[in-house]
């Protein structure tokens, strides 16, 4: 283990970091909130905790092995979540104790979107920016951000991109330089970003509400500057431009990347995964909208076809956003919304979930198993669209799906003994590892009345479902700490 070159990368990245406290602060500025004081402070710790971790260590230089990237980026996500957690700490308004103001940090960085928060509306605007710019960057991964800087710092970044990004394959590079392929994904994700605050402005937000929802929505976060959510606007377009972006938002990013370079659509709909996320999606959509028409929720069909599309879509894509308590719907809707997420959205999006291509591999290794049974000596083999599928693969999410349920019950058992009755437990550690926000019971509004220890636990929840449980629990294996 190359322990002193992490250790300087990790300073200089939280160094880097610092400089997200800025923003913030010109916002307070401009608004004469009164909330730039915690921000300046939060910037001088930071950068001072930054460069003291890496002045000692600056003159190491050395390569980074696979143990070492997947050591750094738990690090880095780890130490990220606490620095960022200062500015709620420190503020007056809201006033949050230690517990508070990390799940906070971590729900945004993690772009869960569950919140401890309430009444958004008189908090200062400087808060309120803060929490969903921390959604914005934690969305495509500050790792995936650092890999297009790590070469300039003397270190490779192939093993921080293989930790960080998500999905089965992760060995796929768009370009031959892992840089390059870092800078093509922030350039996709900071266009969709664009074009999603100047469809939120033209559809009737001001420029500040625009940028924050884009940054939440393009992030599949779920933060809003209103406890209404989305629903505070009350407008159609609107919502109908925020379930667009969503599903941009929910599909691989490299699929993007090839479509602009191969200037097709056709490339979209050659992959099965996106297929598979489409077909998800029109069958959850038309699900609660028959629902709802058939219980008369709304007095007419456009209304219960408007809240359908747009608590289906988010829900389903992890985000978390709402038009309307849904909680109040049949207990139907919410439940199979709640499990929808578990799917999320594809590979290599800013969405949470196990992702489509896992549960579709899961799916075909099924109806392979009962094939086999039916004829017990005939070969067969899983493919995705036309291409086979090494069963090392499969074996892998075999593998990732078993560790999920192990965690997941594991963070279910430990909130039911701190005190939170069956529905919120279920529902708050589905909503933390699948990065979701919202769930039933206790927690379907905010996470206020959770206990102090549940936080912390819904803390590490939410740190395995964005790393993807396998980064993290790798690092509880003797063998990883072996030579």
């Amino acid at each position: 283990m190359q322990y002193r070159s992490i250790i300087r990368i990790l300073g200089l990245l939280v160094a880097i970091f610092s400089i997200t406290m800025i923003p913030p602060a010109l916002v307070a500025y401009w608004y004469q909130d009164g909330a730039g004081v915690p921000f300046l402070l939060s910037f001088v710790l930071s950068i001072g905790i930054g460069l003291l971790i890496w002045y000692p260590n600056r003159q190491e230089k050395s390569e980074l092995k696979v143990r070492d990237g997947f050591l750094i980026v738990v690090l880095f996500w780890t130490v990220l979540g606490a620095v960022g957690a200062l500015p709620f700490w420190l503020s007056d308004k809201p006033e949050m104790n230690l517990a508070a103001a990390m799940f906070e940090a971590f729900s945004g960085l993690t772009t869960t979107g569950a919140t401890v928060l309430t009444g958004l509306e008189t908090l200062p605007k400087a808060i309120l920016f803060y929490r969903q710019q921390l959604q914005w960057f934690g969305g495509m991964g500050i790792i995936v951000l650092a890999v297009a800087i790590l070469p300039m710092l003397g270190v490779g970044g192939m093993q921080l991109y293989r930790a960080e990004t998500p999905g089965p394959v992760k060995d796929n590079k768009m370009t031959p330089r892992i840089a390059d392929t870092a800078k093509h994904l922030w350039f996709i994700y900071l266009a969709i970003t664009v074009a999603c605050t100047l469809a939120f402005y033209v559809a009737g937000m001001d420029w500040f509400d625009a940028i924050c929802h884009a940054f939440s929505t393009v992030a599949i976060g779920g933060f809003s500057t209103y406890d209404a959510s989305i629903g505070y606007f009350n407008s159609v377009s609107i919502n109908m431009i925020c379930v667009v972006f969503l599903l941009l938002s929910s599909v691989n990013f490299p699929l993007h990347f090839a479509a602009i370079r191969g200037k097709s659509v056709k490339t979209y709909w050659r992959d099965p995964e996106f297929k598979a996320f489409l077909w998800i999606q029109l069958s959850l959509v038309m699900l609660c909208f028959l629902v709802l028409l058939e219980e008369q929720i709304y007095p007419d069909w456009r209304s219960a076809l408007n809240h359908g599309v747009f608590q289906a879509v988010s829900m389903s894509t992890t985000a978390g956003f709402s038009t309307a308590s849904f909680v109040a719907w049949p207990l139907f809707l919410p439940i199979l919304l709640i499990f929808a997420s578990f799917i999320g959205g594809c590979a290599g999006s800013t969405a949470g979930g196990l992702k489509v291509v896992r549960v579709l591999l899961l799916f075909l290794q099924g109806k392979r198993e009962l094939n086999r049974l039916v004829h017990p000596r005939a070969i067969y083999s899983i493919k995705l669209g036309r291409r086979p599928v090494d069963d090392r693969i499969v074996e892998a999410v075999w593998g990732f799906f078993a560790a999920y349920a192990f965690v997941f019950v594991v963070i279910m058992l430990l909130l039911l003994l701190i005190g939170l009755d069956n529905i919120s437990a279920f529902t708050a550690t589905a909503a933390c590892l699948n990065n979701l926000g919202p769930g039933l019971g206790e927690v379907a509004a905010n996470f206020a009345s959770v206990p102090d220890a549940g936080k912390w636990v819904l803390v590490v929840a939410m740190i395995f479902g964005r790393l993807e449980i396998f980064t993290l629990l790798v690092l509880f294996i003797p063998a990883f700490w072996k030579d």
